[in-house]
């Protein structure tokens, strides 16, 4: 059917004034809210880094930045969620060794660690803290490795999850000692330090930041960091070479991630908001009295946080393989 001349005029009058389609440009990114998932339960010390480090973020960025926890799995559920979003910069990732790492080992993941994330930047670093419950019998690391070589799969161990650092590190704290105990895994580090408290539980491998809130309130006892140094924010803990475990050094580091595909003027956007945000002498000085280590500036880039992804998987890989560890 032919369209008078001047119908088609007036058609084509109405058409240049509907929207058009916006496309995604980086020169007004961002123009709504940022979701940031953490793929572990609320109150677990990746939560607690995420969420002041979301508070300097929006100021910087102008826009809300939404925390959204997202458990289960020991953190692929969260993290396979962020590897589907859309590349446009408003789904983010935060994870940590052992969602970066660990999981492909464990897990028959949907997604590549590596491949299906653009890197943002590394964001803290952090050793275990070796824990017990407030009245368990050893006073001392050496006097706990004696009392669990004498009391074989009597004590309880509670962790993050299976293939959490926490687990991890208790597997293989048994190959370097000798003992054994159980491990009792939870959905995240907040729920398993309050089994802690509450004698629920005999031991954990905590991170820090778990750990010295309840150190401070004298709820836990703690007998060693996992590290060359004592901590800033706890002197008054024994490194493990102090401590009678010469060389067991273990640490936890934090990372936030973009799904592949997002443009490299977003990445520079995010890194920057990033950096401002770890650079803040506030944020430093909450995030070291709870136990963490913040990547100096000139580290703090997405280049830092690819290479240490891959040297970390190169050297875990074969160690957890050789463990037999596997996801439930």
């Amino acid at each position: 059917m032919r369209i008078p001349r001047r119908h088609f005029l007036q058609l084509a009058g109405v058409t240049a004034l509907l929207p058009l389609p916006r496309m995604a440009r980086a020169d007004d990114y961002p123009s709504r809210p940022i979701t940031v998932i953490v793929p572990f339960s609320a109150g677990g010390p990746l939560d607690i880094t995420g969420r002041m480090i979301a508070v300097k973020m929006q100021e910087t960025l102008g826009q809300p930045i939404i925390i959204e926890n997202v458990g289960g799995a020991g953190g692929s559920i969260g993290v396979g969620r962020g590897a589907r979003a859309a590349p446009d910069g408003y789904t983010l990732t935060m994870g940590i060794w052992s969602t970066h790492v660990v999981n492909p080992v464990l897990y028959d993941l949907s997604y590549d660690v590596e491949k299906d994330f653009e890197p943002i930047a590394p964001i803290t670093d952090g050793p275990l803290v070796i824990c017990a419950r407030k009245d368990f019998p050893a006073n001392d690391l050496k006097e706990l490795i004696a009392w669990l070589k004498a009391n074989p799969d009597k004590a309880t161990s509670s962790d993050a999850g299976v293939g959490s650092p926490q687990h991890v590190f208790s597997v293989l704290f048994q190959q370097v000692t000798g003992t054994r105990f159980q491990f009792v895994h939870y959905r995240g580090g907040g729920q398993a330090m309050q089994d802690l408290v509450t004698g629920h539980v005999d031991l954990s491998f905590s991170d820090a930041i778990s750990a010295l809130t309840q150190v401070q309130g004298g709820t836990i006892k703690t007998y060693a960091v996992m590290s060359k140094s004592r901590l800033t924010g706890a002197p008054q803990i024994p490194s493990v070479d102090e401590a009678g475990l010469p060389g067991f050094y273990d640490s936890v580091w934090s990372g936030i991630w973009a799904p592949k595909g997002t443009s490299a003027a977003i990445i520079d956007k995010l890194n920057a908001a990033v950096v401002a945000a770890v650079d803040d002498q506030t944020v430093r000085e909450r995030l070291t009295a709870l136990g963490r280590v913040l990547f100096p500036r000139e580290q703090t880039t997405p280049q830092v946080l690819a290479t240490l992804q891959r040297t970390e998987i190169e050297k875990w890989w074969p160690i957890i393989k050789a463990a037999g560890i596997r996801g439930e």
